[in-house]
């Protein structure tokens, strides 16, 4: 199998010994990957099916694509690669008259390329102008959300989507921060965070500012609308015995996957419990530390 990480390190791919054992590919089989990232995955599912598995692979990320094609393109037309949202898989699919495939794999989150280079706002670790779309076709950015959301609009996006217990005194300092000047930077804003919360209550693992920008992130992107929709789409786009594989990295995002594969008549579930990366990884690749898998097939 391909390295996890490729040689720059630009970019791991989380879980990928555990994903390829769920997910089975092999020679012949039709395979999704419905977030390509710069393509540790895909490259995986291509290598494990060869000599003539197929990968169809989902990104909405310009960049990405443009990366994941020049990583991927030994593997000519055994790979394709459509600009969509995972969401849209079913119209993805038909569009090269497809209609069933052997397994779907989508790995909910950011890649490191967003976050390293993408310079949308994604982390506060610099200065980066507030955007936050991974599809720069949208309309709403990050910035957007925060000159145009009243108090309780941004307070429930930061408790809902964030988790964030803070979520109503961070509204109000944004909204009397935003009477004096637009907040349009990564470092502002986790600046205002970083004031508004009380001293005691900054988290000792991660930055105050963590779960605010992640329930932006999720906002801005409509991210559990789409997990809703792929979740609910994905077992007429299997055919019997095929593996959907879900890794998410947000409690919310893991209890939706959970509901619905325990739910649907149509799955059996492979994974009572969540696969977690191993110790070994999270060392390697801190991304992994918080990465839940799940796995149904098609019955």
């Amino acid at each position: 199998m391909a390295e996890a990480c490729d040689a720059a390190k630009i970019h791991c791919s989380v879980m990928p010994v555990e994903t390829l054992q769920y997910l089975a590919p092999k020679s012949g089989g039709l395979y999704v990957d419905g977030t390509l990232g710069l393509g540790g995955h895909s490259e995986a599912i291509l290598r494990q099916s060869a000599p003539d598995g197929r990968v169809i692979a989902f990104d909405w990320d310009a960049v990405a694509i443009e990366h994941s094609r020049k990583r991927l393109e030994g593997f000519g037309d055994r790979l394709s690669i459509i600009r969509r949202n995972f969401s849209e898989i079913g119209e993805g699919l038909a569009s090269l008259g497809i209609s069933q495939v052997d397994g779907i794999l989508i790995d909910i989150g950011l890649s490191s390329l967003q976050l390293d280079m993408g310079e949308r706002g994604f982390s506060f670790q610099r200065d980066e102008p507030l955007d936050m779309r991974m599809d720069i076709r949208g309309e709403v950015t990050a910035a957007s959300i925060l000159a145009k959301g009243s108090e309780e609009e941004l307070a429930d996006i930061f408790y809902y989507y964030g988790e964030e217990k803070q979520a109503r005194r961070i509204a109000s300092f944004i909204v009397k921060e935003r009477r004096l000047q637009p907040i349009v930077t990564s470092r502002q804003l986790a600046e205002i965070i970083a004031r508004a919360v009380p001293r005691k209550f900054h988290p000792k693992r991660i930055h105050v500012a963590t779960l605010v920008f992640q329930a932006l992130r999720i906002a801005v992107n409509t991210e559990l609308e789409n997990l809703a929709a792929i979740l609910k789409e994905a077992p007429d786009l299997m055919l019997q015995g095929a593996r959907f594989c879900v890794i998410s990295f947000h409690s919310l995002e893991d209890r939706m996957v959970k509901r619905t594969f325990r739910d649907n008549p149509q799955f059996k579930v492979l994974t009572p419990k969540p696969i977690a990366a191993s110790e070994t990884e999270k060392e390697d690749n801190p991304r992994s530390r918080s990465a839940r898998l799940r796995v149904a097939e098609k019955i």
